[in-house]
């Protein structure tokens, strides 16, 4: 099978990662799958896109890149089946994403400033959030569909695709926006986004409205405000 390199970043130390971390421990679990690899940085104090685009940049020629959190339980023990699966439909993947995009979205779920959820009918995909693995579960709406927008949660992508088009991070966004302009970036390649049912549960809800968050917006709408876009 194909490999299957999973990409994250944490301010832990190694040896804590792997026994505190959702994600460190969920990797443990899924040691018995040969096909999936991981690179993580440890003790990190850079933002994600820098991390994500080292793996791209190093990934062999026809691996699947999963660009994932560390505080992420994978319950899915078919993990990456269900990668591979879905990256023969579609270029990049999530679990969770909007099927349209409007002028000046601030999330992926939302239509405006003031946090209002879009249209169900426009949503796509389920994620369960805890403390625990197998938490209690966001559903949007149906999976696979093809979307616009993806949650930043887990994004997946075919190497090929990403290095043939030239597609990569924007490294000005550290931990906020950068999935938004990700899909953005993909889609303005023509590149085919969607979401795929995976099993997970993530431990944080976001960061909405933070200074962070906000700084992060400015410099998304400073970029992409030009566009005529929906």
């Amino acid at each position: 099978m194909t490999d299957v390199i999973v990409a994250s970043a944490t301010r832990l130390p190694a040896e804590r990662f792997w026994q505190e971390a959702a994600l460190g421990q969920s990797l443990r679990r899924l040691a018995f799958d040969t096909s999936l690899r991981s690179t993580v940085a440890f003790e990190n104090t850079l933002g994600l896109p820098v991390i994500y685009n080292r793996l791209i940049g190093a990934a062999p020629a026809g691996s699947l890149l999963v660009f994932l959190h560390d505080d992420v339980w994978i319950d899915d023990y078919f993990f990456s089946q269900r990668i591979a699966d879905g990256l023969q439909k579609f270029d990049a993947i999530g679990v969770a994403g909007n099927r349209r995009r409007v002028r000046n979205q601030p999330a992926w779920a939302f239509v405006n400033e003031r946090l209002e959820w879009d249209d169900r009918a426009n949503l796509s995909g389920s994620v369960a959030h805890g403390k625990a693995p197998f938490g209690a579960i966001s559903h949007f709406g149906p999976s696979p569909a093809e979307c616009e927008l993806l949650d930043g949660v887990l994004l997946a992508a075919r190497r090929d695709a990403l290095v043939n088009d030239g597609v990569r991070f924007d490294e000005r966004f550290n931990f906020h926006f950068y999935d938004m302009d990700f899909c953005r970036s993909l889609r303005a390649k023509g590149l085919r986004l969607g979401t795929w049912p995976i099993a997970l549960t993530h431990q944080s809800g976001g960061a909405f409205g933070t200074p962070g968050w906000q700084a992060g917006r400015n410099a998304y709408l400073r970029k992409w405000e030009a566009l005529v876009a929906s």
